[in-house]
């Protein structure tokens, strides 16, 4: 392991993005055990980035403008529609009971959506794990297994920690109904901003 990918790593995950705003979103919403299905769900998004560019599909997205902008637009449109939703819901942003089982899966699930119509993941576990593995190596597989749980648990654990201090202040902040309808259009609008810079974003 080295000190350059855990660096680069931490810089990535702790950059606020979809997966950071949903996680935190939970964490104001329903609390701290909450943020942390968010953020298991998020760091299941990374599996199937992480088997692709493993097992060599991420060359084709990489070399495809086809795949790689159908990927894409899926993910502007499930941002889009994250959005709308955050609007639409007025109670979207209410204090709730931490336990709801119900909808745990249904947080998991979306959480794992957003990082899988995420095209940028793929790009990057293509580009990045092979700077830290040795092509040569017999053991290279197993290297880039290693680097990418390193990169889970790293996402796990930074995006809980927002969701987990999101959830501290969630009394002090969603008890006030003037600061509920601003949060909604700020967490819709970060939403919008993604899914146009998700649209823009070139291969």
């Amino acid at each position: 392991m080295t000190v350059e990918f855990l660096l680069t790593s931490l810089i990535i995950v702790a950059t606020p993005g979809t997966g950071v705003l949903y996680t935190v979103a939970a964490g104001l919403t329903r609390g701290a055990r909450a943020s942390i299905v968010a953020a298991v769900g998020c760091t299941l998004g990374i599996i199937p980035h992480m088997a692709a560019a493993i097992t060599g599909l991420a060359a084709l997205l990489h070399t495809s403008a086809v795949a790689f902008g159908v990927l894409k637009y899926l993910g502007v449109a499930y941002l889009l529609y994250l959005a709308w939703s955050t609007l639409k819901d007025k109670g979207a942003l209410a204090v709730e009971e931490e336990d709801a089982p119900k909808s745990a899966r249904k947080m998991i699930t979306t959480g794992i959506l957003i990082n899988i119509l995420n095209p940028k993941l793929t790009a990057f576990f293509f580009a990045f794990l092979p700077l830290f593995v040795n092509s040569g190596d017999p053991q290279s597989l197993l290297r880039m297994l290693q680097l990418s749980a390193v990169f889970m648990l790293l996402t796990f654990v930074i995006f809980g920690a927002y969701g987990v201090f999101a959830a501290a202040v969630r009394e002090q902040v969603l008890t006030r109904p003037r600061v509920l309808a601003w949060m909604r259009r700020v967490f819709a609008g970060s939403f919008v901003a993604l899914s146009a810079k998700l649209a823009f974003t070139r291969q």
